[in-house]
């Protein structure tokens, strides 16, 4: 047998290729705390980096993993930084990761409970204990998608088929062509993904229903706004502001909805979790009457991209409108298959990564992180109302703080100071008709020693101008 070239994709190995994989990983995650957040390079640089031009053969493994982190890291923003408030982006706890780089080495299609038993078993294990900590019906299904927009994307098309179906129309088999329209409702200050999940459903822009300061719906313009029209209607519920964290009053929304006969969503990217916080359950009363619910876990809970939940209250209406059969399927005869609560039908183990955080936090654990997430933000805003020409626009009830410095375009300087010196990244923003600098508090190493960074930063950048 003729000896095999280095360049023979054969000839590496796993030990080699996933050894030198970890330690890039080290040196990357080893500067979690101190490094610099913003990336030094942009992509063009990355790309000549890269190399621009595809070989006539590769490099052997290891070293084309070196040369791929060499170029691509200065290109990376470090998300997982604990003075990183950008967007609400949380960072990836240990458990988390290490299931992570597990699922992607078992490389499991997780459709069917039969055929992968091992990484469904870790899958509905998570959602049942997701649903114990949340407060949520014990018969309700899970499904893991990539993130919110495809969380309330399987809610509103449940919604959607369900009442339709309650009007007389098989969505399923006939389409929308034909069939009663369907009302879309959502509050003015919902999130776009909402809007996203609707125009996907087919279902257009959603009719908006007026908030009040903080961004809550109010919950006597949506009984006018379902009194004015009649037919099946769905309701998107939004539990955490982007903007000011503020959390509809969804008992009182709910019960309105549902006397009009209206499907409920609630879009809770970020603010879901308060539930699992005895402090914050308050913000969610009444949200487990909702009909189906949306999360992300690589927010709040910390587990690595890509993880969003879907929740829907009715097995039997989700099953309906996602499932899929085929002859070379093999069904699932007791349970159902994880493709029937999802859109896809490929697709890697998202929730094992869950299952790993849910049982190396444990449900005081759940419940310290996002407390803990709560105060550090509540922390942030007393120590950032103390400095000179500092306003906090939002009541600050969850992990959201907004902020200006006076007026636009100090507001915009301060963040370019910040941006600058690479401490702390905050994202700017316009809310209430005023630039703003949001702070999202959601990484599990925020605490008291990290916000004191974040006020001197802030303080530094205040002072430079």
């Amino acid at each position: 047998m003729a000896e095999r070239r280095e360049d023979d994709p054969r000839t590496d190995t796993f030990d080699e290729a996933l050894g030198e994989a970890s330690a890039l990983a080290g040196r990357w995650l080893n500067g979690l705390r101190d490094a610099p957040i913003p990336p030094s390079d942009g992509i063009d640089r990355v790309k000549d980096a890269l190399g621009r031009e595809l070989p006539q053969r590769g490099d052997p493994a290891p070293r084309l993993l070196r040369r791929l982190a060499d170029a691509v890291e200065p290109g990376l923003i470090r998300m997982h930084s604990p003075r990183f408030y950008g967007w609400v982006i949380g960072g990836a706890q240990p458990a988390a990761l290490g299931a992570d780089w597990l699922v992607s080495s078992w490389d499991q299609n997780t459709a069917m409970r039969g055929v992968t038993p091992g990484v469904v078993a870790a899958e509905e294990i998570a959602g049942e204990w997701l649903l114990d900590i949340l407060g949520l019906p014990e018969t309700a299904e899970v499904g893991f998608v990539t993130g919110a927009t495809m969380a309330s994307f399987v809610g509103v098309v449940t919604g959607r088929d369900e009442v339709l179906r309650r009007a007389g129309w098989d969505a399923r088999a006939n389409g929308l062509t034909g069939g009663p329209r369907v009302r879309f409702l959502a509050g003015a200050e919902r999130h776009g993904s909402v809007d996203d999940a609707g125009r996907f459903a087919g279902l257009g822009a959603p009719t908006l229903v007026a908030a009040d300061a903080q961004g809550r719906m109010r919950v006597d313009a949506l009984r006018d706004e379902l009194a004015a029209g009649t037919g099946p209607a769905i309701v998107v519920l939004q539990a955490g502001n982007v903007h000011s964290g503020s959390f509809d009053d969804l008992g009182a929304a709910i019960e309105v909805a549902h006397a009009a006969g209206a499907w409920v969503h609630v879009d809770g990217a970020f603010g879901l979790w308060a539930a699992a916080a005895p402090g914050l359950s308050h913000l969610t009363a009444g949200y487990e009457s909702a009909d189906s619910w949306g999360t992300d876990a690589h927010k709040t809970l910390n587990v690595p991209y890509d993880c969003g939940i879907a929740i829907v209250a009715d097995p039997a209406a989700l099953h309906s409108s996602f499932s899929q059969r085929a002859a070379y399927l093999p069904a699932a005869t007791d349970h159902s298959d994880p493709s029937d609560r999802v859109p896809e039908l490929s697709r890697r183990a998202r929730g094992v990564p869950v299952w790993a955080a849910l049982a190396r936090l444990g449900r005081d654990g759940v419940s310290d992180l996002v407390q803990g997430l709560a105060d550090a933000a509540t922390g942030l805003a007393e120590g950032l109302r103390s400095l000179p020409g500092v306003r906090i626009l939002n009541d600050v009830v969850y992990t959201q703080v907004c902020v200006s410095f006076g007026d636009d375009e100090r507001t915009h300087a301060v963040a370019a100071a910040l941006d600058g010196a690479g401490v702390v990244f905050a994202s700017p923003s316009r809310w209430q008709d005023e630039a703003v600098l949001r702070f999202s508090v959601s990484n599990w190493l925020t605490d008291d020693a990290e916000v004191e960074r974040t006020l001197a930063a802030v303080r530094t950048a205040i002072d430079s101008l």
